[in-house]
């Protein structure tokens, strides 16, 4: 059934994006709860990040034995057991350990949604992830509007939080049914014998490495730096944000139709040539219109790139895609940290705007592992496993 199964897997893209969007923007409403300051609500996210690499190991673990739609729905379960702890009155380690397991159940969804996007675009013999990509980014903007659309209050927000678990565990038993059922598992486990191609997923993680970073960049220090550093109003300020959001959903909707004509190596060059332009423009012209700018400009590489490296992936060892995707997925949290932690620390105050040089050189240094983009899907040679 390709056609339930990519409707199921937009779904899941939906359902991530959406319960996302809802955890952090519901995230200052439980800090005054728990009455807690910056710097904890930052070990917070940290520890999420950590506990969402655990999550894209478990992906990986339960889709080599049990497929990845199980991976799927296992990940949505464990956010649906996370978020409504997280949603009421709870003392302060239960809420951290809710939150640790909505991490590893982030993780768990990030990749397996993956694994189940190239799935479906193999059934097809198209590129499709850039469509479920942008189901997610859609879902993530939706979700924001409707929080900030209300003056949350903890009950509403445990609400929203409540909402998104309910989604998730929906998700998940149907899931169960229409999300779309890989190779045998004999045939995993005989692949299992092979060798991975251990240096092409370094080139593709540094891919996404590079990518995550500049959204985390973006998604953590853009208001800020309009706000503190060039004098935007707070009207204004999260203008850049909301942009940088719909570019990154306008090309990855048009992703798709481009890599039916160009090659995909040819794309992500064009992709990462435009937000390095956009990010040094917010690094260099200390001006708000011309950081809003570049803040949009900064959206067309993770727009483009991740599913154009996920696409590529899945393509290293069809036999073992599940295994090789949760491994890539993992520099999806090592660029989070680097973005959100690294730019702040290398050039906090009033030099913020310099921060965003490291997302640029990020973007410039995976230029020549694009070449990796371009390899047939079967070349999997003896040098890439060493």
């Amino acid at each position: 059934m390709p056609r339930a199964s990519r409707v199921a897997v937009t779904a899941a893209y939906a359902t991530q994006g959406l319960g996302y969007a809802v955890v952090v923007t519901s995230l200052p409403t439980l800090k005054n709860r728990q009455q807690i300051d910056d710097t904890v609500v930052s070990l917070i996210i940290l520890g999420v990040c950590v506990a969402a690499a655990a999550g894209s190991v478990l992906a990986g673990a339960l889709a080599t034995r049990l497929g990845g739609r199980v991976a799927l729905s296992a990940g949505f379960v464990l956010q649906a057991i996370a978020l409504p702890v997280a949603a009421v009155p709870v003392p302060f380690p239960v809420f951290v350990a809710a939150f640790v397991v909505y991490g590893v159940g982030l993780g768990c969804v990030d990749a397996a949604s993956a694994m189940q996007g190239v799935v479906v675009q193999r059934a097809y013999g198209r590129s499709l992830l850039g469509g479920f990509f942008a189901a997610y980014t859609a879902a993530a903007i939706v979700g924001a509007l409707l929080v900030s659309a209300f003056a949350l209050t903890p009950t509403t927000a445990g609400v929203a939080l409540g909402v998104g678990a309910a989604i998730a565990l929906l998700v998940a038993l149907a899931g169960l049914r229409f999300f779309a059922r890989e190779a045998a598992p004999e045939t995993a486990v005989a692949a299992e014998r092979t060798a991975l191609p251990h240096r092409a997923i370094w080139a593709l993680g540094f891919i996404i490495l590079a990518a995550f970073t500049v959204d985390s960049a973006v998604s953590t220090w853009s208001s800020i730096l309009l706000t503190d550093n060039l004098g935007t109003t707070l009207a204004l300020a999260p203008l850049g944000y909301a942009l940088y959001q719909v570019v990154i959903l306008v090309t990855r909707l048009v992703t798709d139709r481009l890599l039916g004509t160009l090659p995909r190596a040819t794309v992500a060059a064009i992709a990462v040539i435009v937000s390095v332009i956009g990010c040094l423009v917010v690094a260099l012209v200390p001006v708000g219109g011309a950081a809003i700018a570049g803040f949009a400009l900064a959206g067309v590489a993770v727009g483009a790139l991740v599913p154009i490296t996920f696409g590529a992936t899945g393509e290293l060892d069809p036999a073992r895609s599940d295994e090789i995707i949760a491994r890539v997925n993992l520099f999806n949290y090592a660029g989070a940290i680097a973005g959100a932690v690294l730019v702040g620390l290398l050039s906090g105050g009033p030099a913020l705007a310099l921060g965003f040089l490291l997302p640029a050189a990020a973007l410039a240094a995976v230029l020549p592992v694009l070449r990796r983009l371009r390899r047939p899907a079967a070349s999997v040679t003896a040098a890439d496993a060493g």
